[in-house]
């Protein structure tokens, strides 16, 4: 994930900023349904994970089938360059385990290509493949292009209007206008009427996206660390405890999906820390991802 991305993150102030005045009012009117959270990874390709989380033999068309007994949830990244088709679909849905949810984002052809103008084919059939999921079905979200900005508010809304209302979905904004504060709290307003939630991204050079904002009770989060570096684990902590804080207050989901950079090598050590500091410090159960003992080479000499 390159956006964002910046050379030195010891430049960053990676303070987590206080709440939108909203998030507050959203979580007070939650119905008080029982929590779930969901903890994942943006991929399961990975040949670094074989001999860590994955069997050292495991062949590539086998690491879905490992990835979703490791975590229960994967950001579905894939769906952004092709629309599945029903094979997909029955393969994807065959290799999850129960409980195990699949958040797919939409096509890049409807929301960066297009710009969600004349995209009602292609969504009717991304929304009809991805609906096919059934129970592994867990929040889509839409990642608007970063030349998507205010002043198309009115494409968005229309295109809110056409969707599926069973489709549960998250929005991602990424042009800066949007979170200027007047058109900020409009545009919030706009995704509670369509019972839509936001994306919040913690990502290093862009930190207007961290905005922490909740349209409802909901939370969809995208952490982007830095490939090891030091700050990544005391952004962790300070964000598990405004998780937990969402949490008492009434938060019903969290969908929260762990970046390492640079190609996720390390992306299973750093959310096996999450899931471990959440179980702790918040009181939650989440099974934490299973690792390999390390193969030590020794020499015959």
């Amino acid at each position: 994930m390159d956006f964002g991305k910046v050379e030195d993150p010891s430049k960053v102030d990676f303070t987590l900023p206080p709440d939108h005045p909203n998030t507050a009012q959203v979580l007070s009117q939650s119905t008080g349904r029982t929590f779930r959270a969901f903890v994942g990874l943006p991929i399961w390709a990975n040949k670094e994970w074989a001999g860590k989380i994955y069997p050292s033999t495991a062949r590539d068309k086998e690491f879905l089938h490992h990835y979703t007994r490791q975590f229960n949830t994967i950001e579905l990244n894939t769906t952004h360059y092709r629309i599945p088709d029903e094979a997909t679909i029955r393969h994807w849905k065959a290799e999850a385990t129960p409980g195990f949810r699949y958040c797919p984002k939409f096509p890049q052809s409807i929301s960066h290509e297009r710009q969600l103008l004349q995209t009602e084919e292609l969504t009717r059939e991304f929304c009809d493949q991805i609906l096919a999921l059934g129970e592994h079905l867990g929040m889509s979200f839409l990642q608007l292009s970063p030349a998507f900005s205010p002043r198309q508010v009115g494409a968005l809304e229309a295109y809110l209007e056409k969707l599926p209302e069973k489709l549960p979905l998250a929005v991602e904004f990424r042009h800066p206008d949007w979170f200027r504060p007047e058109t900020w709290e409009k545009t919030l307003q706009l995704l509670a009427r369509y019972n839509k939630a936001t994306v919040i991204a913690d990502v290093s050079g862009r930190r207007d996206v961290l905005h922490q904002s909740l349209s409802i009770p909901m939370a969809f989060v995208r952490f982007i660390a830095n490939e090891g570096h030091s700050s990544d684990h005391p952004r962790a902590d300070a964000w598990i405890q405004r998780l937990k804080t969402w949490m008492d207050a009434g938060l019903e989901t969290l969908y929260l999906f762990i970046h390492s950079g640079g190609q996720n090598d390390v992306a299973p050590e750093l959310a096996a820390y999450w899931i471990r500091e959440l179980n702790q410090r918040a009181g939650l159960s989440l099974p934490e991802p299973k690792f390999l003992p390390k193969v030590t080479q020794t020499s015959l000499f």
